[in-house]
C-alpha cells in the first residue's frame, strides 16, 4: 500500500479511534488524534497519495492542515471552556461530535469525487448543527434551526450541480475533469453558477449568508472558532474545485465583491462582539472566493495564504472572545472597557486577532489581500477593486474601533479565565505573524 495512500486514511482514522473512546475520556484521546493529525498533515506535505481515491494537491493541503491545526486548537482550548459550564450536552457528547465534525472535513477535502464531496459537506451540517446548541440556550437552540433549514437547503440546491457535473462528463471524478482539454458545455456552466449559490450558502456568500451570525454568536467559542477558521474554508475549496471546471470570473468577482460590501456594512452596525467577528469572517471569504475567481496564480496564492492566515486569526479572536465571555458574562461591546488592565493576555491576543482579520501588515492576511487585489488589476476588473479597497477600509475601521473600545478605557474588575484559554488565544493570534514573516522572506528571496 501506497504510504500517502495510508496517511491519508490514517487522517481520518485518528479522530475516529477518538471517537470510539466515548466513556474513556474522551477530551483527551481527542487532544492526542488533534496532535497526530497535525503530524500526519505535515507528512503529506512530502508524501502524496497517488491520484485515485484521494486528491491531494498544493491547495487541498493547505485546507487540510488549516483543519487539523484549528481541530488541535479547540479540542485543547475547550478543556478550561467547558469546564463548570452548564451544558445541555455533557462533555463527552460534545468531544464526539467534534471528532465527527472533523472527520466530514477531512473527508471533503481529500476524497477524489464531486458527489462525496457534496456528501462530505451534508454530513457537515449534522454534527455542527448539534455543537451550536451545545449549550441549549433558547437563543442557540433558534441559530441551530435556521442553520439546518437555511444550510441544507442551499446543500440540497448544490445537489443539482453535481448531477448537471456527471451530466456533463460522465464521470464525478475530480482529477479527471480537471484534466480534460474540452470543458465548456452549457451544462456545466450552469453546474457552476448552481454551486455558486448552492455552496455558497455554506461560504456565507451575500445574500444566502443570514445563518452565519446567529450561529457564531450562539455557538461555543471554540465551535465558533472552528466554523470560520475551517468550515467554511472547507465549503469555499469544494466550490473552487468545480468553478474550475469553467470559470466565470465576472459573476464569481461581482458576487464577491457584494458580499465584502454587505459584509462591511452590516459589521458596523453590530453591537455584540461574536457577531461582529462572523461577519468579519463573511468579508474574508468573500475575497478568498474573489482571489480565486480570477484564476491568477498570484490570485489562487493570495486566496491561500489569505485563507490560513485568517484561520488562526479568526480561531484567535473566537478564543478571545471566549475569554471575554467567560470574565464579563456579556457578549455586548458597550458593557465591556478598560481589559488591558487585569487581562493582559486575552486583551493583547485579541487585539493581535482583530488587526489579523482585518489584513493588517505584517499578519498573513495583509499579504494576500495584496496580492488578491494586484490580480484584480491585472485582470483589469478595476471597478470592483475599487470598492473592494473602501470597503475592506470600512470593515477595518470597524472591527479595530470595538475593540479597542474593549481593551481601553477605564479598567473594569475582569479578570483572566486561568491561564490555558489565554493561552492558546495568544497562540493562534501569533501564527500569522510567522505566516507573514515566512510571506516576506521567500518574496525577498525571489527578488
Amino acid at each position: 500500500m501506497n504510504s500517502g495512500f495510508l496517511l491519508a486514511v490514517l487522517l481520518m482514522v485518528a479522530p475516529a479511534i477518538a471517537a470510539a473512546t466515548f466513556f474513556k475520556r474522551i477530551e483527551y484521546s481527542t487532544i492526542v488524534a488533534a496532535t497526530v493529525d497535525v503530524v500526519i498533515a505535515s507528512l503529506l506535505y512530502y508524501i502524496r497519495p497517488p491520484v485515485g481515491t484521494f486528491f491531494v494537491d498544493n491547495v487541498s493541503w493547505v485546507f487540510i492542515i488549516m483543519i487539523c491545526s484549528v481541530f488541535l486548537l479547540s479540542s485543547i482550548y475547550s478543556l478550561r471552556y467547558l469546564s463548570g459550564k452548564t451544558r445541555g450536552f455533557g462533555l463527552r457528547i460534545y468531544y464526539l461530535l467534534l471528532n465527527l465534525f472533523v472527520i466530514s472535513m477531512l473527508f471533503s477535502a481529500l476524497i477524489n469525487n464531486f458527489g462525496l464531496m457534496w456528501v462530505g459537506i451534508e454530513a457537515t451540517t449534522i454534527s455542527s448543527a448539534l455543537l451550536i446548541m451545545t449549550e441549549k440556550t433558547e437563543g442557540s437552540v433558534e441559530a441551530t434551526w435556521r442553520y439546518i433549514i437555511l444550510v441544507s437547503a442551499g446543500v440540497t440546491f448544490a445537489f443539482f450541480s453535481v448531477i448537471l457535473i456527471y451530466y456533463s462528463f460522465g464521470t464525478l471524478n475530480v482529477s479527471a475533469i480537471l484534466s480534460m482539454h474540452s470543458r465548456n458545455t452549457f451544462f456545466a456552466r450552469i453546474a457552476v453558477a448552481i454551486a455558486l449559490i448552492g455552496f455558497g450558502t455554506k461560504v456565507g456568500i451575500f445574500p444566502v449568508h443570514t445563518w452565519l451570525p446567529d450561529a457564531h454568536s450562539e455557538a461555543p467559542s471554540p465551535v465558533s472558532a472552528m466554523f470560520s477558521g475551517v468550515l467554511l474554508p472547507v465549503a469555499l475549496y469544494v466550490l473552487f474545485r468545480i468553478y474550475e471546471i469553467d470559470p466565470d470570473p465576472e459573476l464569481f468577482i461581482w458576487l464577491g465583491t457584494l458580499s465584502i460590501i454587505a459584509a462591511s456594512i452590516l459589521l458596523g452596525y453590530q453591537s455584540r462582539y461574536k457577531r461582529m467577528f462572523a461577519y468579519s469572517t463573511m468579508e474574508n471569504m468573500s475575497l478568498a472566493l474573489i482571489g480565486f475567481a480570477t484564476l491568477n496564480p498570484l490570485g489562487i496564492i493570495g486566496s491561500l495564504y489569505l485563507l490560513i492566515s485568517h484561520s488562526f486569526s479568526k480561531a484567535g479572536a473566537f478564543y478571545s472572545s471566549g475569554n471575554f465571555l467567560k470574565s464579563t458574562d456579556t457578549k455586548n461591546v458597550e458593557e465591556i472597557s478598560g481589559t488591558w488592565k487585569n487581562m493582559p493576555y486575552s486583551s493583547a491576543s485579541m487585539l493581535m486577532s482583530s488587526l489579523g482579520v482585518s489584513g493588517t501588515p505584517p499578519f498573513g492576511t495583509f499579504f494576500g489581500e495584496i496580492l488578491i487585489l494586484y490580480s484584480l488589476a491585472v485582470g483589469n476588473y478595476i471597478p470592483q477593486l475599487i470598492l473592494i479597497v473602501i470597503f475592506l477600509v470600512t470593515a477595518f475601521i470597524g472591527i479595530n474601533y470595538n475593540v479597542s473600545r474593549m481593551i481601553m478605557g477605564e479598567p473594569a474588575n475582569f479578570k483572566e479565565p486561568g491561564r490555558l484559554m489565554p493561552a492558546v488565544s495568544i497562540i493562534s493570534a501569533s501564527i500569522p505573524l510567522l505566516i507573514g514573516a515566512y510571506f516576506l522572506v521567500v518574496f525577498n528571496a525571489l527578488v
